[in-house]
């Protein structure tokens, strides 16, 4: 350093000038420490809860739809061009549960959208009700048997705790089964359905009137009848709860 210079570092108080000793590295930045993310839930401490792994009386109607979608639980889901889950008021005083998809219903997802489906949008009307205004449509199963075949005690048990969930999330105050298969199955017995037929049965606290399957009645047109007396039952019995 010049005397020049060392006079003007004098005079602005900056002498006397530190030197690094030989042999010691010149850092020009210190280390950044490296942030680390941590997944957590809100307002705790508890790890997130994969939902995957919930088992299906916990689950939401999200979860529940997408455990339907990816159920391979038994053979149907092996020829089915999808799952299909349910249609309606997720908050619906009526439920109405058939038996199983057919060919129309596995190709549009959705339950009841063929000739039966018509006919059961009919009978809804009759009684001053509509799909989806405080009406949820449902199956036993999720998939469609092969050539509208009625679904196996198997099947049916392998789908049970989605229907089970979907009625505890619903929360219906009556439940109408639409047919044999799915008055058996609701009610775990083997009765005919002309002797299940005129009383209100319960499905876990839930009234539950029965009456046929609306791809039935478009077989046996003298049946609509007694069908029409089923429905004028249902509606009785749902006043009568309210």
């Amino acid at each position: 350093m010049n005397t020049r210079r060392r006079q003007i570092l004098k005079e602005l108080n900056l002498l006397p000038v530190w030197r690094l000793k030989p042999g010691i590295a010149k850092q020009s930045t210190l280390p950044v420490p490296q942030a680390v993310e941590v997944e957590h839930s809100p307002l705790t401490s508890e790890p997130v809860k994969d939902s995957a792994q919930l088992p299906v009386s916990e689950m939401n109607w999200d979860q529940l739809k997408a455990a339907v979608s990816q159920c391979v639980a038994c053979p149907l889901s092996q020829a089915r061009t999808q799952t299909v889950f349910g249609v309606g008021d997720e908050n619906a005083d009526w439920l109405f549960v058939g038996e199983g998809p057919g060919a129309r219903e596995d190709e549009i997802g959705e339950p009841f959208v063929g000739q039966a489906g018509k006919l059961l949008d009919q009978m809804l009307a009759a009684i001053q009700l509509k799909r989806g205004e405080g009406v949820y449509i449902a199956n036993i199963v999720k998939c469609r048997p092969p050539n509208n075949r009625n679904p196996t005690l198997n099947e049916a048990q392998q789908c049970e705790p989605f229907l089970t969930r979907q009625i505890a999330l619903i929360k219906p105050k009556l439940i109408v089964a639409l047919g044999k298969v799915a008055a058996q199955n609701l009610l775990n017995r083997d009765d005919s359905i002309s002797s299940l037929r005129g009383k209100v049965h319960s499905y876990s606290g839930i009234p539950l009137i029965v009456t046929y399957h609306p791809a039935y009645l478009l077989r046996s047109l003298p049946d609509k009848a007694k069908a029409w007396k089923d429905l004028c039952f249902a509606r009785a019995t749902m006043q009568s709860l309210r």
